[in-house]
């Protein structure tokens, strides 16, 4: 059988801050977002937190109207704030319990050709069991299973599933699988708890057991760890350091609980040498495939961008048992920008320029003899 993991950065829709070509313009924006969305979710509001709210909402293009550039305020009932005649935003809401409503990003949707792009890869990495990536949603997935794999000459999955993670952006963890590989107990992690209350993933560190025809079960323990791209090094650091412990706990809890056969997948948003990662990566006897003597990498050692050594963030990592029975893996870039200046690898004739690649990361799959 086949796994694969493939972060496909949204399948319709993305957020319109997270489209812009220049990614210099597109992190204040989630930044600015992330901080606002913060500050309106406390019980309390002190006069400090509105001054800041006014300057963020000032940031994020909602000083006059509700509807900015790249933010939408949903106000639904009570009241939050005042927009005077003259002079700046006036927050009227004395703490969460004062109204009711939301703060969205914006969303736009993903070229036409990146979307096709994206279905040829999913289509030819031709995996029976296959994890992707920020996925918006489960009907989402369903329909870009049913209607755009099948205009690429891709086979639709059988079965597709997505459980609705912690991030507000809707780039959630999925699973799409072959007829013979049912998917059985799911299990979700969105309420694991730091000791100050935060929740420990971004996402979720999603639980999948996965049904063969040999009669053999696969868990599947899928995630997207906290990136890189808005908030302090440290704390970003910290972030994915807790989400390797307890994906690590995890790990071990399950071979305790007696499966044998686990693969823990997907967008881990670091790299292999990373104090981060060490505890998923050191803390335990799971196994990278980019490690075993019939992976081929292709010629490159990453899987994100141009795929130098410092941009090797997707994984698939297997329990001794399971890495036993590894026959072949590689990475599939056909999909992914090839650089110009010269081009590292072939990629599909419809990825003409970077907005048309199916995503900026590539596919990663292993064959298991199971």
């Amino acid at each position: 059988m086949r796994i694969a993991t493939f972060n496909v950065e949204n399948l319709f829709d993305r957020a319109k801050a997270m489209n812009l070509e220049n990614w210099d313009q597109g992190q204040p924006v989630l930044e600015a977002f992330s901080a606002l969305n913060t500050l309106l979710g406390q019980q309390v509001y002190s006069e400090a937190d509105k001054r800041r709210m006014v300057e963020l909402m000032k940031t994020l293009g909602l000083e006059g109207a509700d509807t900015g550039p790249f933010v939408l305020l949903r106000r639904s009932r009570g009241a939050l704030l005042k927009r005077p005649k003259e002079g700046d935003i006036v927050i009227t809401a004395a703490g969460r319990a004062d109204w009711a409503g939301s703060l969205e990003l914006r969303d736009a949707p993903v070229t036409e050709e990146a979307m096709r792009n994206t279905a040829r890869v999913i289509g030819d990495v031709k995996a029976d069991v296959m994890a992707l990536v920020e996925v918006e949603s489960r009907p989402v997935l369903s329909a870009f299973n049913t209607q755009i794999l099948p205009a690429v000459n891709a086979i639709p999955f059988d079965h597709v599933m997505v459980i609705d993670g912690n991030d507000e952006r809707g780039i959630d963890v999925g699973i799409a699988t072959r007829a013979d590989y049912p998917i059985g107990d799911m299990r979700s992690h969105v309420d694991d708890r730091l000791p100050n209350g935060q929740p420990i993933f971004s996402r979720d560190c999603a639980e999948y057991e996965i049904h063969t025809p040999s009669g053999q079960n696969l868990l599947l323990l899928l995630n997207h760890f906290k990136s890189k791209g808005f908030g302090s090094k440290a704390t970003s650091d910290a972030r994915r350091k807790a989400q390797a412990a307890r994906v690590a706990e995890i790990y071990k809890q399950r071979i305790a609980d007696g499966y044998s056969h686990i693969a823990v997948l997907g967008d881990f948003n670091d790299t292999p040498g990373s104090a981060a990662l060490a505890p998923l990566l050191s803390g335990t006897d799971l196994k990278d495939v980019f490690g075993h003597a019939s992976f081929d990498n292709g010629g490159y050692p990453g899987t994100y961008g141009l795929c130098n050594a410092d941009n090797k963030i997707d994984y698939i990592l297997l329990s001794p048992e399971l890495f036993g029975k590894v026959t072949a893996g590689g990475v599939f870039r056909k999909g992914a920008w090839p650089g110009s200046r010269p081009k590292r690898w072939d990629v599909y004739p419809e990825v003409a320029r970077p907005a048309d690649a199916a995503s900026d990361h590539s596919a990663v799959w292993v064959d298991l003899a199971l």
